[in-house]
């Protein structure tokens, strides 16, 4: 077990135990191992601390070097949500292709893929997966992160992800408590409200959790939501009534309580970071998850001694913060001690669970992306055969998805048809530029999203009209009509989905 610094009291090493920070760069740096040695037993890994599996693994094996039993966090939904394949686009596709599938054994399989190589690269806690019913199709945040708008669907899907990833050693952390999925506002940029009553609430947004809570879930994330019928004057994260009330007594919830990051808008603006971190542990999270935009000591220095100083003025009880370090700790305890990829205690590898599919294995996550494709046929639909000219209709991208990680089917048509070009159109006029970029070439169209963007469908109508053989390629959540001498739904945006359309498009 880790040995602490000396001089490290225990209101200090408590409130260490409840931050999960980020850090920038490939390898840990000294104030970071220092801190593990003080109490720190949580670090949050993002894009930009990795470059490769061998590099993750390096990184990982640095951190338990320092603490032998760290929680090692990771955003890792699959789909448009990756860090693994930050630069590439995910192997697995998201939430929205497994919940158009609707095979639970298949979604239990790629998550339990999934979690095989977080375990084999010494990741051993997973912010996923999203819970979040989409029932708001004009919802900017959640989308294709969500298994559908159907409750039924997504719980059991819920259920079977938990059940896969924590199968392969890696603790399941079901967010966005108690439910994203009805709210127009991003809450990494504002404060969204959901004005649901509490028989609608409990009926559909909490049913997910319900399953993922009896599927044995490890951890929970809160959502920076307000939710009136629940809480009229904070969000859920800082919500007594949400966390303790709801979430512990209600619904029988004993694992960890993970804060989303508290650096996004809808707390950082509204309360900053040092006093919702107090207020949070208080209401009953139990771990504050801060780096996604801020990664550094200062931040967790600052953190540190605002729970410090909150307990010695008597705002945050002593038992509370210790509480809650009690319980990061036990979950560190049991990733530590569950035998796992080249990470457990004995370098041996799990076994395959009996329930295992027969398709199990690293090719897992095409197979799914291509049963989760949509193809529809118009009058005017011809094979494609020659090198295309692919519009990518480009939206801004949310933050929890990023703009670093590549999407489409440009680069899989062009190894599959040589010659095909391509670029990207943002906005008023978009089709006009396209046509006049594609010349006589077929144009492939690849949207995100159409619906929810007017610039879009209309440079879509421009398309159809001027060129009745254009391809469209839906890449979000397929709400708009098919249109297109040719339309692909994939449900999501990730690598695989994209090489599945590809094969749909030239009809490999």
């Amino acid at each position: 077990m880790t040995t602490l610094a000396p001089g490290t009291d225990t209101l200090t090493r408590d409130a260490l135990a409840v931050l999960q920070p980020g850090f920038t760069g490939t390898s840990a740096p000294s104030w970071l191992l220092r801190r593990l040695g003080e109490g720190l037993t949580s670090v949050g890994l993002f894009g930009r601390n990795i470059a490769s599996p061998d590099q993750l693994a390096a990184l990982t094996a640095q951190l338990r070097a320092e603490r032998d039993d760290v929680l090692v966090a990771i955003d890792e939904e699959g789909g448009d949500v990756t860090r693994l394949e930050v630069r590439t686009g995910s192997s697995f596709p998201g939430n929205h292709a497994l919940g158009a599938v609707d095979d639970v054994a298949l979604t239990e399989s790629v998550a339990r893929e999934l979690g095989r190589r977080l375990a084999a690269c010494g990741v051993n806690l997973n912010w996923a997966p999203s819970a979040d019913i989409n029932s708001d199709p004009g919802n900017p945040v959640i989308g294709v992160r969500s298994f559908g708008a159907d409750t039924d669907l997504v719980a059991r899907h819920t259920a079977a992800y938990v059940r896969g990833l924590q199968s392969a050693g890696v603790a399941a952390c079901t967010k966005h408590f108690p439910g994203h999925g009805d709210t127009a506002v991003d809450s990494h940029h504002a404060l969204p409200r959901i004005d649901a009553g509490l028989p609608l609430l409990d009926s559909r947004e909490l049913a997910p959790f319900r399953a993922a809570v009896a599927a044995g879930t490890r951890a929970v994330m809160s959502a920076h939501i307000l939710v009136p019928a629940l809480d009229p004057d904070r969000p859920a994260t800082l919500s007594r009534r949400v966390l303790t009330g709801l979430l512990r007594e209600e619904l029988g919830f004993d694992g960890l309580i993970v804060t989303d990051g508290m650096e996004m808008q809808a707390i950082s603006a509204t309360y900053g970071i040092e006093r919702g971190s107090v207020l949070a542990i208080a209401a009953g999270a139990d771990a504050i998850c801060v780096g996604g935009g801020l990664a550094d000591e200062a931040t967790v220095l600052r953190l540190r001694d605002a729970l410090v100083t909150a307990v010695r003025t008597g705002e945050l009880p002593e038992e509370r913060l210790a509480d809650a370090a009690a319980r990061v700790r036990s979950l560190a305890s049991w990733t530590a001690t569950t035998p796992t990829g080249p990470g457990a205690p004995d370098g041996s590898s799990a076994p395959v669970p009996a329930s295992a599919s027969a398709a199990d294995g690293p090719e897992i996550g095409l197979v799914a992306a291509r049963r989760a494709l949509t193809v529809t046929r118009g009058e005017h639909y011809a094979p494609l055969t020659e090198a295309p000219y692919v519009a990518a209709l480009t939206p801004v991208a949310n933050i929890a998805v990023g703009d670093e990680t590549p999407w489409g089917v440009a680069a899989e048509l062009r190894r599959a048809l040589p010659g095909t070009e391509t670029g990207s159109f943002t906005g008023e006029g978009a089709g006009a530029e396209v046509l006049a970029a594609a010349g006589s070439r077929r144009v492939v169209a690849v949207v995100r999203d159409a619906h929810r963007h007017a610039w879009m469908a209309e440079a879509l109508d421009t398309l159809v009209t001027a060129r009745p053989d254009t391809v469209v390629v839906e890449m979000g959540v397929p709400q708009a009509p098919p249109r297109g001498a040719l339309h692909v739904a994939t449900h999501g945006a990730a690598r695989v989905c994209g090489l599945a359309a590809a094969e749909a498009i030239t009809g490999a």
